[in-house]
């Protein structure tokens, strides 16, 4: 085996440590909350512990979160959300894999704030759905890295059926906001 045969083995060995080797940030206490603004009644509901793992050298982001997890200010309606709507037994979590996208010649690795695209699969009640969306990363000097991202979901994109009788009750797009904190993992 002559020399460039040996560097080129060497370097295919190398590969999976280098794919290691990328800085990774990680969160168990992300928050997710929606907001559904319907002509009788306004529905708000809080998760703070949607775990996310997020890789800035390639933008990779994941989330989960158990469906059960959502609070809300009338324990009736996180009964009903749970059981009538979300079906919670059968479908725990909610999950988002997908990328973050940055401006051309913007890194996310370098410390500032950074408008970002945000695009991947969304899975909610069990049916997948693409998503795409804006968000913003700030990364500070001290390696800590917060991100925010706010869009829409359709209850009906995801299977999941209102009933008429309190169909106006339930806003046909539910406004979601992100907001979490990362520490390098």
């Amino acid at each position: 085996m002559n020399q460039v045969q040996a560097l080129f083995c060497a370097s295919l060995a190398l590969l999976p440590l280098l794919s290691n080797a990328q800085d990774k940030y990680g969160s168990r206490d992300g928050e997710i909350t929606f907001f559904s603004q319907a002509p009788l009644e306004d529905i708000t509901a809080v998760n703070r512990k949607a775990a996310s793992v997020f890789i800035p050298a390639s933008g990779a982001l994941e989330f989960s979160t158990l469906i059960k997890a959502f609070e809300f200010e009338k324990a009736l309606m996180q009964e009903h959300f749970n059981e009538n709507y979300m079906e919670s037994g059968t479908f725990p979590k909610a999950t988002f894999k997908g990328r973050l996208v940055a401006e051309e010649g913007d890194d996310l690795t370098k410390s500032g704030t950074h408008s970002v695209g945000v695009e991947g699969v969304l899975t909610i009640h069990g049916v997948e759905k693409p998503l795409s969306t804006t968000g913003t990363l700030e990364v500070t000097s001290d390696g800590k890295i917060k991100a925010t991202s706010k869009f829409s979901v359709s209850p009906e994109d995801h299977g999941i059926s209102i009933p008429g009788v309190v169909r106006e009750k339930i806003a046909k797009e539910i406004s979601i906001s992100v907001n979490i904190s990362y520490a390098k993992l």
